[in-house]
């Protein structure tokens, strides 16, 4: 899909009116670079209530978000111009079903909000987004201990799969050796 093409999908905004003690609507729209000074304190909320530590910055989140096509694709909830919640996807390959899937990142809504249809529309906003780009499957994980989260989504139709996430740092933490990598010659060396 186009550059341009990707971009009208996802500048889809849509409107929802929620009673959450608010004043005004709550609208789903695409973020852009101009909103990560907005979402860092949310990922940060998000990250928290998972018990994990952020290292995303300012400067990462703009350039993945800046991108042509973009690394990131973000949806965000907001109400009175407050961000309360957010959806975040990039795309990937499986090689199980020889297929691009779109990965849910995150999807965080802050909990006084939540209950009122700000999660489902968030997802809604990605499955159309994948929907658009011709992609039939979204994928992701989130803790088996955050079964409000789980009950969420199977009631929107999803399936679980019995997976464990694990991560592997690039870096020897302990003592501080370069990272090995492939440079564009396929040749194994120090990076430095």
């Amino acid at each position: 899909m186009k550059a341009s093409s990707l971009k009208q999908v996802m500048q889809m905004p849509e409107r929802c009116e929620v009673d959450a003690g608010t004043s005004g609507l709550i609208g789903i729209r695409s973020a852009s670079a101009s909103d990560a000074v907005a979402l860092l304190p949310l990922i940060s909320a998000h990250a928290e209530y998972e018990q994990c530590k952020m290292s995303a910055t300012l400067a990462s989140l703009q350039a993945a978000l800046s991108r042509s096509p973009p690394l990131l694709c973000i949806w965000i909830a907001e109400v009175d111009g407050e961000l309360i919640g957010y959806a975040s996807t990039t795309l990937e390959f499986s090689t199980w079903s020889g297929c691009q899937f779109v990965h849910l990142d995150c999807l965080f809504v802050r909990e006084v909000f939540r209950g009122n249809e700000v999660g489902s529309r968030l997802l809604g906003s990605v499955r159309n987004y994948a929907a658009a780009i011709g992609i039939d499957e979204v994928q992701w994980q989130t803790p088996a201990w955050n079964e409000d989260a789980c009950r969420f989504y199977l009631r929107q139709g999803a399936t679980a799969l019995p997976k464990i996430r694990f991560t592997l740092a690039t870096t020897n933490s302990l003592t501080g050796a370069p990272t090995a990598r492939l440079d564009h010659h396929s040749s194994l060396e120090s990076v430095e």
